[in-house]
């Protein structure tokens, strides 16, 4: 796996695209048990180099309820962002993943993780790529269960989703719930 992360800290494929220049963003180890995979850097995380290293990071662990040294422990959590590195601003909030990434490196790093219990798939562009099907993002939250024991697809804990949260009460009523559930057992909490 070392030489894997080496090979994508020099991933220059989309170099051209990016605004701030390449800096992959990603963490996982051979004995991983959950991967998360969402959508891409966003600034600070760009600066830091640490993932989720921003207020969508906390609210991700609030949901995950786990400590920011269970989360950033890479024998409990791989982080696989469908873009390794900040892809700019937009309109109305950062632009897509590169659609670069995740065909040159997922397969790869999950290929070397033969202990992965669980994958939470933060974001509709995570989903549509693993889950492949047409559903809205919402319907797919809401029917998380169909996906288990392999996928649990959530919504982006960034505060500017705190409107879909609003709407949809049910996401930490039930789905949090279960899902903290699923990561204490899995890492034996």
């Amino acid at each position: 796996m070392e030489e894997l992360f080496h090979n994508i800290s020099q991933c220059t494929i989309c170099k051209a695209h990016l605004p701030l220049g390449p800096r992959p963003v990603a963490t996982a180890h051979p004995n991983s048990k959950i991967v998360i995979i969402g959508q891409a850097p966003g600034t600070k995380v760009h600066e830091s180099g640490i993932p989720w290293d921003d207020q969508s990071g906390k609210k991700l662990r609030q949901w995950l309820n786990v400590t920011d040294e269970q989360f950033y422990n890479t024998e409990n959590f791989a982080i696989i962002p469908m873009g390794f590195c900040y892809p700019g601003k937009g309109k109305t909030g950062d632009l897509p993943p590169r659609p670069e990434c995740a065909p040159q490196w997922h397969e790869q790093l999950l290929d070397k993780m033969p202990n992965v219990e669980l994958i939470i798939l933060i974001g509709a562009y995570a989903q549509k790529y693993y889950l492949k099907d047409k559903k809205t993002l919402t319907e797919r939250v809401s029917d998380y269960k169909s996906y288990l024991p392999k996928y649990f697809p959530i919504p982006h804990p960034s505060p500017t989703n705190r409107f879909w949260r609003a709407k949809n009460p049910w996401f930490e009523e039930l789905a949090v719930t279960e899902l903290s559930n699923r990561v204490k057992t899995i890492l034996n909490l």
